[in-house]
């Protein structure tokens, strides 16, 4: 794990936060057809821009987060892998009159990710046509090619340094995970991984975002959400907690420092009362236990001191912001 770990702070690591698959969306009409489903603007996304979004039921709640990517021919959609049946099963019944043409491309495409600050080196050293990648903004994308094959690769920063994806075919994705090992990355364990992405505050639907989840709770509307793009499914609710209820949520998601070793799924405590749970923990080689959870309103400034329940009782912790600060205790 420490040496995943530094990898990750200092070098280049091979690993995914999460599992995910991609659906093709085709057709003349492909921007405009996602454009009134998901919460960011689509419709203005050029070849090789995308964004970060998400879709929502018409009570606000989620669906599902996506990474998407226009390619000037069709949109890609990253989500979560145990979502993309159900998902592209969902975006076919709001298929009318509309050109879309949907293609689910789970077992055709392969996503390989690599995170750090040596990682565009890495990938520039085994792809062809890669140079500048360093210096790409988030979400720009381009085609690319790995050992004559096609590939397309991406830059989506997750944990707290420089990210990519590749997605490439899936029969070549452990030639390229080979390659990119041989060019210096480094096979991440998942435990490094996770601890990253505690630290950055950065949630994963399926743990720290579910069905049960307003955008707004979790704190991803910044890079999901465009208040300037007119109507989507489940606007009406984002707009009236924004306008009406001055942006105030029963719940927030925050990072907690933890005394102890914490589980997903603990409850949070003050005064002996419940007023949150803990979404994904992890021990840190950094700043050592640390934690991200929701809890109540009244109890998310950083610096508050909770409690969560730990084996045999339970454990001293402090309320951070996301990312998790430092200097908060």
């Amino acid at each position: 794990m420490i040496e995943s770990y530094r990898a990750l702070r200092d070098g280049a690591a091979i690993g995914a936060i999460a599992p995910r698959r991609v659906i093709a969306v085709g057709g003349a009409d492909r921007a405009s057809f996602l454009h009134g489903l998901l919460t960011n603007d689509v419709q203005s996304l050029t070849s090789e821009s995308g964004c970060y979004a998400a879709w929502l039921t018409p009570q606000g709640r989620m669906i599902t987060d996506l990474h998407v990517f226009e390619d000037g021919k069709r949109i890609l959609l990253d989500v979560p892998a145990e979502l993309a049946a159900a998902l592209l099963q969902r975006l076919d019944q709001n298929v009318f009159t509309e050109d879309v043409q949907l293609t689910d491309l789970s077992r055709r495409l392969a996503a390989v990710w690599i995170h750090g600050p040596s990682g565009a080196a890495v990938l520039e050293r085994v792809l062809g046509g890669a140079s500048g990648l360093g210096e790409w903004p988030d979400y720009r994308h381009a085609a690319m090619s790995f050992a004559g094959a096609d590939a397309r690769v991406a830059r989506v920063d997750q944990l707290g340094v420089t990210g990519f994806c590749v997605y490439v075919d899936a029969e070549r994705e452990a030639d390229l995970r080979a390659a990119l090992t041989a060019a210096g990355g480094v096979p991440a364990d998942p435990e490094a991984i996770e601890a990253a992405r505690i630290e950055a505050g950065y949630p994963v639907f399926g743990f720290d975002m579910t069905a049960d989840t307003i955008p707004l709770e979790a704190g991803i509307e910044d890079r999901a959400i465009s208040f300037t793009k007119g109507c989507y499914v489940g606007q009406e609710v984002i707009v009236r907690v924004l306008h009406r209820g001055h942006g105030r949520v029963a719940r927030r998601l925050v990072g907690l420092r933890l005394d102890g070793s914490a589980s997903r799924g603990a409850r949070v405590l003050a005064d002996g009362r419940e007023i949150g749970v803990v979404t994904s923990a992890a021990s840190s080689p950094s700043l050592g236990p640390i934690a991200m959870g929701y809890v109540h309103r009244d109890f998310t400034p950083s610096g508050t001191h909770v409690m969560v329940e730990a084996a045999g009782g339970t454990i001293g912790a402090v309320v951070s912001d996301r990312p998790i600060a430092r200097d908060d205790r």
